[in-house]
């Protein structure tokens, strides 16, 4: 794979990814193309452990996905593993979402994880998610939906009436962030709507069902996104700019790396939700998704306990890259630059998981890649973020290193990463899985 066509791989499939449900969607639908047989975590998997061979795939809330293919004994070869997670930092629907205000529609939404709220205002939005619904049959079923045009937007409040704003600006969650869908066409004397949000969610899964009828929407978990597209930017085509780099991009780096391997090894990619939250969820790196899969392709606890000894995971999540107008922020020795190669990522607090040997062997590979690699250490007196590498190190026991792309603006609506960090990271995988 060519560094143009992982470029445009990876602006589309962020493009149809606005909610971890579509992000997993896509990587199943590519996953099916390339052979992987999907299993349910219900049903008894078909695995011969003893031929030890095949590509398989498994999914558990629709959030979070586990892809692997064998073909080593495991006890005796291990894994090599990549871990990455599908959720990102929105605004989320609350349950009771309508509010009007001054004839306005407006929705009630819940801020998911550390987002950077500034850059949210004077947006075009849309939403995305899933919905529960009951179908004719009185069957409890659910859809994905992405409305894709614009639908809602926070618009700022003028200078005029907020002279301080450029000085002194923050933000109320609670009244300050619900979007504007509409100009409510009818209301009675005391100003209350009868706008119905769960009611023109039905009208919407309606529209797009192809068989049977929805009769009532039970529950849903939906998100704003901004619509603007990832976009390749910068004079020479340096950059590239898009919501939910963070982590979107680890996820298709690993997954095509998986599918462009040819590894002998056995291999095995991991993408769970609720990273930005801390990850304690049956569908986060904190559940048993992974240690249960694990599980379920040994003969037993001695076996098991081998194989995750003699396998290595790489945790790839978003760096901090140093921002030109924020130097200052970054220890001078340890100031990953954009397009200077995929970053080791190291904290003696064991914020992230990386140790001597782990790092010893991330360098390695990206010298077998031909790849550059730069360090990244927070400066002793800020507090240093972390990942799904601590925690699945914690919880499985397997040997981990912490590494990602750099990053620009992390956490806000619209991220800016390298084009060629992307790819470099992409070889260096690949490299890993062979």
């Amino acid at each position: 794979m060519q560094d143009v066509e992982f470029v445009n791989g990876l602006i589309d499939f962020i493009k149809n990814s606005p909610t971890p449900f579509h992000a997993v969607e896509s990587m199943a639908q590519v996953l099916d193309h390339h052979g992987y047989t999907r299993l349910d975590e219900a049903d008894q998997w078909s695995i011969d452990n003893a031929q030890q061979s095949g590509r398989y795939y498994v999914i558990r809330n629709g959030s979070s996905i586990i892809a692997f293919q064998l073909n080593q004994p495991l006890a005796e070869n291990g894994i090599c593993m990549v871990g990455a997670h599908t959720d990102s930092p929105c605004l989320q629907v609350k349950p009771n979402p309508e509010i009007v205000n001054n004839s306005y529609l407006q929705l009630g939404v819940e801020v998911y994880g550390g987002a950077l709220l500034n850059p949210w205002f004077d947006r075009d939005l849309s939403l995305a998610g899933r919905v529960s619904y009951l179908d004719e049959s009185g069957a409890i079923d659910y859809q994905l939906i992405n409305l894709k045009k614009p639908v809602a937007i926070i618009p700022s409040l003028a200078i005029h009436l907020d002279r301080e704003a450029n000085e002194n600006r923050s933000i109320n969650k609670q009244t300050h962030l619900p979007p504007i869908l509409m100009k409510m066409p009818e209301t009675d004397a005391e100003g209350s709507s009868k706008a119905d949000f769960k009611e023109i969610l039905l009208k919407i899964i309606n529209t797009d069902m192809l068989t049977g009828k929805a009769v009532r929407v039970l529950d849903y978990e939906l998100s704003f996104y901004d619509v603007q597209p990832p976009a390749v930017i910068g004079l020479h085509d340096d950059f590239i700019a898009s919501a939910r780099l963070d982590n979107l991009l680890s996820c298709y780096t690993g997954l095509m790396a998986l599918l462009n391997s040819d590894s002998k090894q056995n291999t095995l990619l991991v993408c769970t939700d609720h990273e930005e939250v801390g990850s304690m969820s049956a569908a986060g790196a904190q559940g048993t998704f992974l240690k249960s899969a694990l599980d379920r392709l040994s003969d037993g606890d001695e076996d098991t306990s081998r194989m995750i000894a003699n396998s290595v995971m790489i945790s790839a999540d978003n760096a901090h890259g140093v921002h030109p107008n924020y130097a200052d922020k970054h220890d001078k020795n340890h100031g990953p630059i954009l397009n200077d190669g995929p970053v080791l990522k190291v904290n003696a607090n064991q914020r992230y998981a990386s140790n001597s040997q782990t790092g010893a062997l991330f360098k390695h590979l990206c010298e077998l890649a031909d790849v550059p690699v730069q360090s990244f250490v927070v400066r002793t007196d800020m507090a240093c973020g972390s990942t799904i590498g601590p925690i699945t190190a914690g919880e499985i026991g397997v040997k981990t290193v912490d590494v990602g792309v750099p990053t620009f603006a992390m956490h806000s609506i619209r991220e800016l990463a390298g084009r060629w960090d992307a790819y470099y990271l992409y070889r260096v995988l690949k490299q890993f899985y062979k």
